[in-house]
């Protein structure tokens, strides 16, 4: 059975700081990018960091560009999403997704169809 498990969200200040994590299990780790996203209340969602665990490409959205890393640790078949500087807007539900690694090739990771989601963490930055 294929599971993403995220964990690590809370209530934070703003300026202040989060670690997201996301466990994998049910396929093969290496084989997938993992990718981390965003929906706030009455807003789409939107792609924020993407990790291909195999090479160690990341991209990251505009948004989060220098405040946000994303990581992996193989070995646990987690990724992390470091999160700095945190700002009201960053209020969101997080989720963690696979994507199959060969479509890095051919689609934008922060848009495309992943394959596995997970149920989501509630990050709430206070002013």
């Amino acid at each position: 059975e294929v599971q993403l498990v995220e964990s690590g969200g809370g209530l934070v200040q703003a300026g202040g700081s989060l670690r997201l994590s996301c466990v994998a299990s049910g396929f093969t780790f290496n084989d997938y990018a993992i990718g981390w996203f965003r929906q706030a209340p009455g807003k789409e969602r939107e792609g924020v960091s993407c990790i291909s665990s195999s090479d160690g490409r990341t991209y990251y959205a505009d948004s989060v560009k220098g405040r946000f890393t994303i990581s992996s640790d193989n070995a646990k078949n987690t990724v992390y999403l470091q999160m700095n500087s945190l700002k009201p807007e960053d209020t969101a539900v997080y989720y963690c997704a696979a994507l199959e690694r060969r479509a890095l090739y051919y689609s934008d990771p922060l848009t495309s169809r992943y394959n596995y989601w997970g149920q989501g963490t509630q990050v709430t930055v206070s002013s």
